[in-house]
């Protein structure tokens, strides 16, 4: 018995509203607020800073502190962000005043992008060690006010980069070696005696 294009059709609209009904949850509920993509900064030491009348909490999630090794820090000043307005100034062991990422058009301090309801800086590396000067400054209804933390950051942890580079480069030399005299096998052209033979 040979099927018709209108039963062929219907045939293939419920199998679609079958495979659609299945993909689908089982109920909707009420509309839920969405879920936060990123887990918060987990923060494994603090300091505090008393910053002219405010005091200040500045997070760590890395402690102690490293060269090059990327951490995230979180400030957070008694009361929320939203009651005052900051500044900070990173200076480098050199004396070097250092640009810390700040997103285009942000003249203070950015939130977390992790943690919107804080200050913080994310997945910042500090690249040399030594004691680094982060200055603050927080104007609120209290007026303003202005302190310096220093953070000892100690040596990059590992080897040094030039032998971590030496060591990884090795296979890619080794490789490079093989394929050369691989090419040099293959790129000799056989005598006219191998060919008569």
């Amino acid at each position: 018995m040979r099927r018709t294009a209108p039963t062929r059709t219907a045939l293939a609209l419920v199998v679609l509203g079958t495979v659609l009904g299945l993909a689908a949850p089982a109920h909707a509920g009420p509309a839920q607020a969405p879920a936060q993509s990123y887990a918060p900064v987990e923060v494994v030491h603090q300091e505090r800073l008393t910053v002219g009348p405010y005091e200040l909490t500045v997070g760590f999630s890395e402690w102690p502190l490293r060269a090059r090794q990327s951490l995230d820090f979180t400030f957070e000043p008694d009361g929320g962000i939203d009651r005052v307005d900051g500044t900070l100034v990173a200076v480098s062991p050199t004396g070097v005043e250092e640009d810390l990422r700040r997103p285009p058009g942000v003249h203070g301090i950015p939130r977390h992008p992790r943690q919107p309801d804080v200050w913080g800086l994310d997945v910042l590396a500090l690249d040399e060690p030594g004691d680094w000067a982060f200055t603050f400054g927080l104007t609120g209804a209290a007026g303003t006010g202005t302190a310096t933390l220093t953070l000892p950051v100690l040596e990059q942890p590992g080897p040094p980069l030039g032998l971590s580079w030496l060591v990884s480069g090795v296979p890619l030399i080794v490789i490079l070696g093989v394929l050369a005299a691989a090419v040099r096998r293959g790129g000799r052209r056989a005598s006219p005696e191998q060919v008569a033979r």
